[in-house]
């Protein structure tokens, strides 16, 4: 568990008000059919977060313990200063012409690729040494972080205060940022 809950709670906080949710937005307002946009979402998180696991399991067999914490703590202050800044429009997905599901599939997995949320869980995945449960946490908060985005489209942003709770996620991702980095450096 130790790597599970802290994945899903990273990854939620990390992706509310992100680029990811407002491609959701932009997926359940195009296609009207939020259980297949939500499924494409899922399994798109679902792989990207599995290469994050299979990342992190590699990288812990090649650094200490206290470097990979160190790691984690900066890579959550980074996720907090994303979580502040102003965020870039999402891509249009008025194109695309997969379906709701292929379409959500490949568009979240492209736009997820290589992002704050996959970083955070690799370094997860190494300092936990659960690779498998970090990429299941992490996927499932992902989702589900993007779930109000699909079922709700464009009202999405009217009734979500999608500023506040930027700030309010960037400020507990910096807490827990600066607690690992302390820790790590034996500041404690």
């Amino acid at each position: 568990m130790d790597a599970l809950v802290p994945a899903f709670i990273v990854a939620l906080l990390a992706e509310l008000g992100d680029r990811t949710q407002l491609l959701a937005m932009l997926l359940g307002s195009r296609f009207r059919a939020p259980a297949a946009v939500l499924a494409g979402t899922a399994v798109a998180a679902s792989v990207n977060m599995a290469i994050a696991g299979a990342a992190g399991m590699e990288i812990a067999a090649l650094i200490p313990h206290r470097a990979v914490q160190l790691m984690t703590g900066l890579a959550l202050l980074l996720a907090a200063s994303g979580a502040v800044l102003r965020v870039k429009p999402a891509p249009s997905v008025d194109r695309w012409t997969l379906g709701p599901f292929a379409s959500s599939a490949g568009a979240f997995f492209i736009l997820a690729l290589g992002d704050k949320t996959q970083f955070l869980t690799t370094t997860i995945a190494a300092g936990s040494g659960h690779p498998v449960l970090a990429a299941a946490g992490a996927a499932a908060g992902v989702t589900i972080a993007n779930a109000p985005a699909v079922v709700l489209g464009d009202r999405w942003p009217k009734l979500a205060p999608l500023k506040a709770i930027r700030i309010g996620a960037g400020i507990a991702l910096a807490l827990a940022g600066v607690v690992l980095v302390i820790g790590a450096l034996g500041l404690s």
